[in-house]
């Protein structure tokens, strides 16, 4: 079993600048890939970033790059999202995941564990 609690979102103007933190708790961070889904007001959640077990490999969503950048620190069993030049459509609720196979999860169904999200508002 992994655990994992999101911190870090709020609200912020558009421009502006946020870095959200997941730690996982459970079993040791660097035997699962991890990742960020987001989920707007009435639409589906969608992915945002993942990262590898080493953290050697991300990947991000078409809308995100060049804007957000994923890392992870496996001695501190945390990952992060750091997120630039926000902009009003990255209004969401942010999920952080798990998945335990190898390589770098970019669907949602490959993730096998889920906190329970934290809110980001990004104002006009």
């Amino acid at each position: 079993q992994v655990q994992l609690v999101e911190s870090g979102g709020g609200l912020v103007q558009a421009g502006d600048s946020l870095r959200l933190s997941c730690a996982a708790s459970g079993r040791p961070s660097s035997s699962y890939a991890m990742g960020w889904v987001r989920q707007a007001p009435e639409k589906e959640r969608e992915f945002v970033a993942a990262i590898s077990r080493s953290g050697g490999n991300t990947y991000y969503a078409d809308s995100v790059k060049g804007r957000f950048t994923i890392s992870r620190d496996n001695a501190k069993n945390t990952m992060y999202l750091q997120m630039n030049r926000l902009k009003p459509e990255d209004t969401a609720v942010y999920y952080c995941a798990a998945d335990i196979s190898l390589g770098v999860p970019k669907k949602l169904d490959d993730y096998d564990y889920w906190g329970q999200g934290t809110q980001v508002t990004v104002s006009s």
